[in-house]
């Protein structure tokens, strides 16, 4: 599995405007219905937000990766955004997040969905990795990075 099989150039945000965790997973979930890769973005976004109810998704280290689940998706699709100022996640770390990765998917899939997961998290324990993508201009940049580091 290769994040790019799930993430696409015109999913990623270099300037999220968001400014806390539901801003930021609103405007992430309304880019993949603006990119016509779901349909009911209120539904999507209530899944995840009820998921970050058990737990934040802020794993550290300037990264969060909200995530869920719903019957009203037909494929895994996901969303990447970078915010300038950081965002307060109730990171694992106390500290603010300025990566956000947001995956989601149908519930019957629950295998891949766990396999993406810890697919994005290996990817983004990298600090090179994660500073360059923090550094881009553009989604193409971004895009670029990503590829490379899932050839392997």
């Amino acid at each position: 599995m290769r994040i790019t099989d799930f993430l696409s150039k015109d999913a990623i945000v270099t300037d999220l405007k968001a400014e806390d965790k539901k801003s930021a997973i609103t405007e992430l979930v309304n880019v993949l219905k603006t990119t016509k890769k779901l349909k009911d973005a209120e539904k999507v976004v209530e899944v995840i937000l009820e998921r970050e109810k058990l737990g934040s998704t802020g794993i550290g280290q300037g990264v969060a990766i909200p995530h869920g689940k719903s019957d009203v998706l037909q494929n895994q699709v996901a969303a990447l955004g970078i915010s300038k100022k950081g965002i307060d996640f109730n990171s694992l770390d106390g500290e603010s997040v300025y990566i956000v990765f947001l995956l989601t998917g149908p519930v019957e899939v629950a295998g891949l969905h766990l396999k993406a997961l810890s697919r994005i998290s290996r990817l983004f324990k990298d600090k090179y990795l994660r500073q360059a993508i923090r550094e881009s201009a553009t989604a193409d940049e971004i895009a670029k990075i990503i590829e490379n580091e899932d050839a392997y």
